[in-house]
């Protein structure tokens, strides 16, 4: 069943983020690390992976280092 809930935004906190790469293995599409092995949203991340697909990751993170927003820039609970 498809989600009705839409990402209009994807926020990784960089002094969070321990660079586990669970995110790039979910959602190869949205996310990718960096030279200093941060994770970084790409462009069009949104667009290249599903709702599920990304929550998917953000729930994968280990320090809870991904924030998704809803269209209403309310944070969307994971």
């Amino acid at each position: 069943m498809e989600n009705k809930q839409q990402i209009s935004k994807i926020v990784v906190d960089k002094g969070a983020c321990i660079g586990a790469g669970t995110c790039v293995v979910l959602a190869p599409n949205a996310f990718e690390l960096d030279s200093s092995g941060v994770a970084i949203v790409k462009i069009d991340a949104i667009s290249h992976q599903t709702f599920e697909e990304l929550l998917e990751a953000a729930k994968s993170c280990p320090t809870g280092a991904i924030k998704l927003f809803d269209e209403n820039n309310k944070e969307i609970k994971l």
